[in-house]
């Protein structure tokens, strides 16, 4: 294998975000005096948050908008008399704590720290994916995290991956991939960045974007075996 920088999103590539994510909601509301199924409000909070995520990412709402937005519009719409600012919070907090592991992601990480350099690119709130990454058991085998939160941009904008590539030990696109779940963000960063790419897609859903991955693979121990 050739390659020598390995830059892998997050949430959802490594760290299975949408486990932590509802694990993180639930406690939020019941400590807000919630009780009964959440599983409707957490859907509908679900929606919301996509679309603001995904309004952050083309630059329309900032990131502190963001996390107490989400839960501003979820109150409004189900006409719940709760506090989105305490709810931030405690959702936040809760988010360091809920960290659960996508299968192989520590072993993987592992051996290709043994290869070359690992870096970690994503949109996430530093101080939270920081503090994730160190409970996880990653931080070990990863040089750098670069976050879109200390860049000013968000994938997929160039610029972020330009920013990512400065961290890294001495930088040649055709020695580095870009390892992702989403194709929006992802894979359509690397294509624009002019990088080889890696499609993690686990529910095998079908590629009906314009991203296009140099490889795609249903599971994190498969990497390996498409870069060899």
């Amino acid at each position: 294998m050739t390659r020598k920088l390995f830059l892998f999103d997050l949430d959802d590539t490594l760290l299975d975000f949408k486990a932590s994510e509802q694990l993180s909601f639930t406690r939020t509301l019941q400590a807000l005096g919630m009780d009964g199924d959440l599983a409707q409000l957490f859907l509908g909070y679900q929606a919301i948050n996509l679309a603001l995520w995904r309004a952050f990412e083309t630059g329309a709402v900032s990131k502190d908008v963001l996390k107490v937005e989400r839960f501003r519009k979820t109150f409004a719409e189900n006409g719940l008399a709760l506090d989105p600012e305490a709810a931030s919070r405690l959702y936040l907090e809760s988010l360091s704590d809920t960290v659960v592991l996508i299968d192989g992601a520590l072993q993987l990480c592992a051996t290709l720290a043994g290869m070359g350099e690992v870096g970690i690119i994503t949109n996430g709130v530093e101080a939270i994916q920081n503090q994730r990454i160190a409970k996880s058991g990653l931080r070990e085998h990863i040089s750098f995290v670069a976050t879109s939160e200390a860049c000013g941009y968000a994938k997929p904008d160039v610029r972020f991956f330009e920013y990512a590539a400065r961290m890294a030990r001495p930088f040649a696109k055709e020695d580095a991939i870009i390892i992702g779940d989403r194709l929006d963000a992802d894979i359509l960063g690397a294509n624009r960045y002019g990088i080889d790419s890696c499609w993690f897609n686990p529910e095998r859903l079908a590629n009906t974007s314009t991203a296009i991955p140099t490889y795609e693979v249903n599971n994190l121990p498969d990497i390996l075996r498409s870069l060899a």
